[in-house]
């Protein structure tokens, strides 16, 4: 039995990010024959905390700015985790590994100032390509992921002037960017960083699914922000790509269970 908590920073916005974790984990279960149990902590709304009891961890996206929260009681108790799992994994036989995703990768590039957190000058919502770096095409999570793969994006804020510097000191590196965008002169953002040997962060969602997108798009409010931010072909374009099994699902079906891989292999389950 594995135990897996997760972190849960919606701060009770409902979203379709813990539906899909909570599938993943039970598909990647059922599928590998590693019985796993998850707990869900809810870090922001009640201060809740994982310890050093479980085996992995997966933090989540959420709303918000990544900024504001600097020096809440549930901040402090969150970057009290991340030392204690750096501190455990220095000398444990068997480490502990966390996945951050988009709200959790900002706070921990803010925290360890990795590079400039800020808000865009537009939202980015859609289904968009990401291209691997050097390092990205090395990282073993990403080896079954094509170059460019595809992503959901959901995000007001991004990280962007990478801290060269920072990088090195704490072992990090870019592992993906967002999509080239020759037309507009500002810097793509990161979109994923191994942050050391057992930490992987992802400013993009690799758990969202065409289902729930699609659930999410159709929902007349949603369809008329869009419509209004980025224009009705853009809107259909999103839709549209949903039905590509080659573009998010193949993300959603293999990035998580690759992470899930790396964390058990060799591990006695």
């Amino acid at each position: 039995m594995k135990r897996i908590a997760i972190l849960d920073m919606y701060q009770g916005v409902a979203n379709e990010g813990m539906r899909c974790i909570r599938e993943i984990l039970q598909q990647y279960s059922q599928q590998q024959g590693i019985p796993l149990e998850t707990v869900e902590l809810d870090v922001r709304t009640h201060n809740q905390m994982a310890d050093l009891s479980f085996d992995l961890y997966i933090s989540t996206g959420g709303p918000g700015s990544p900024l504001d929260s600097e020096g809440s009681e549930w901040e402090q108790k969150y970057f009290s985790l991340v030392d204690q799992l750096l501190e455990y994994n220095t000398t444990a036989a068997v480490p502990k590994k966390m996945l951050l995703i988009c709200h959790s990768f900002q706070l921990l590039c803010r925290r360890w100032e990795l590079g400039k957190v800020c808000k865009r000058r537009s939202p980015a919502f859609g289904v968009f390509p990401v291209h691997k770096t050097e390092a990205g095409v090395a990282e073993p999570v990403f080896q079954t992921l094509p170059d460019p793969f595809y992503i959901v994006d959901s995000r007001s804020w991004q990280v962007v002037a990478i801290n060269a510097a920072k990088l090195a000191e704490h072992g990090a590196k870019v592992l993906a960017l967002e999509k080239e965008r020759p037309h507009v002169a500002l810097e793509r953002a990161t979109m994923a960083i191994r942050f050391n040997e057992h930490f992987l962060g992802t400013q993009f969602h690799p758990e969202a699914d065409a289902p729930g997108m699609r659930k999410y798009l159709l929902q007349p409010e949603k369809r008329w922000d869009v419509v209004k931010e980025h224009g009705a072909e853009k809107y259909d374009s999103m839709i549209e790509q949903l039905n590509d099994p080659d573009k998010i699902m193949f993300t959603h079906d293999h990035f998580i269970p690759a992470f899930l891989d790396e964390a058990f292999a060799g591990v006695n389950v």
